[in-house]
């Protein structure tokens, strides 16, 4: 059945007064010029989250559905399930529980397109907030990954792989190879990005940072990255060093690199092996580390506005360049044929409904 909806709706061209007619795609932008409402724009697109409404992507099937559906209510329409630096052990039933919602998505859930797998092939001396199961480049063991899941995306160190032999491996299987929790120098780095590695995980946290003569994986992926995540929380990263970001790296889109703690109020939640404590806009370990967020892509999209980027802009940098990163055509976008993964937005950038596939959500649903 088909569905409309009014408003200012942001297409490929830009804005347009008018009626968006979709059912499960797009399959018309009718102008109605002088008509006025609420901004309707495309579904946040997160590749990179870890959680939310309390489950966690390592705990399995349910948890999986669970941050799927918290996260929908908050604009999300797509995400990647994203993994720990875990025993290799744990890695593999999570990958398992995340195929299978992958297989199948419920109402009320975004749609998982996939998994990020951040580690285990990362540095044991950046770990962040990672737990200390970091292992070199295991190709036969990346095979059995891949055998039990779809990676879309994976975290990676070069002194985890220094042959490159595993990058080779993924770049074969069309995985996107994201430089990240490494301690590499520029020299490193930037030959990574010359061998072709696709982008940058959290730019500026768990890296290398920037000096003017150890410029360090922060300064080899403002010279070379085309493509890097950040979390604009406004806590990882210094508006100044987003702004800085959104200058140099051409395709830099958001992710919330969300917990189990996201839509939920602030005390303990699980983040894979440790317990994490939200409070307020953060969420720590014991030491204080951070250990990602709390964030959701409404509010993502909310603090790229708030620090000068305007909408149509905020709504690429959430949506349309994740799209493109995973080569998805008829996603980020509202265009006709597209997948209808709508959010509409009041004037101070509320959600006022979403809509995954052409499914309204239910914004109460727990």
């Amino acid at each position: 059945m088909s569905k409309i909806l009014e408003g200012r709706i942001l297409t490929p061209d830009g804005w347009v007064a008018g009626r968006l007619h979709f059912d499960t795609h797009i399959r018309s932008v009718e102008p109605v010029p002088g008509l006025e409402g609420p901004l309707v724009i495309p579904g946040f697109i997160d590749l990179h989250c870890h959680g939310g409404g309390g489950g966690d992507a390592m705990e399995g099937e349910e948890s999986v559905r669970t941050l799927a559906r918290t996260h929908a209510r908050h604009g999300t329409t797509a995400l990647l399930a994203t993994t720990m630096t875990s025993p290799v052990e744990e890695i593999g039933p999570a990958l398992d529980g995340a195929s299978r919602v992958v297989a199948g998505r419920r109402p009320n859930e975004a749609r998982v397109l996939g998994v990020h797998l951040e580690g285990p092939f990362i540095s044991p001396d950046r770990l962040g907030a990672q737990p200390p199961y970091a292992i070199p480049a295991d190709l036969a063991l990346m095979a059995q990954f891949c055998d039990r899941a779809d990676i879309r995306v994976i975290t990676w160190a070069p002194e985890a792989d220094p042959d490159g032999s595993l990058q080779a491996f993924l770049a074969a299987r069309d995985i996107r190879v994201q430089l990240g929790h490494s301690s590499c120098d520029y020299e490193t780095a930037a030959e990574a990005f010359a061998r072709g590695v696709d982008g940058v995980t959290h730019m500026f946290n768990a890296m290398t940072g920037l000096h003017h003569r150890a410029p360090g994986i922060v300064g080899a992926a403002l010279a070379h990255a085309e493509h890097a995540e950040l979390i604009p929380d406004l806590l990882h990263v210094h508006p100044g060093a987003i702004r800085a970001a959104l200058r140099a790296i051409p395709s830099l889109y958001a992710v919330t690199d969300a917990t189990a703690a996201s839509g939920m109020p602030d005390g303990d939640y699980r983040l894979g092996r440790y317990t994490v404590r939200k409070c307020g806009n953060g969420v720590r370990l014991d030491d204080g580390t951070l250990a990602g967020s709390c964030l959701t892509m409404d509010q993502a999209f909310a603090n790229l506005v708030s620090i000068g980027l305007a909408p149509e802009e905020a709504s690429r940098r959430t949506a349309t360049l994740a799209a493109d990163y995973l080569g998805l055509a008829d996603r980020g976008r509202l265009t006709p044929g597209a997948w209808a993964d709508i959010v509409v937005l009041d004037a101070d950038l509320k959600i006022r409904s979403v809509h995954v596939e052409g499914e309204s959500i239910d914004l109460d649903h727990a």
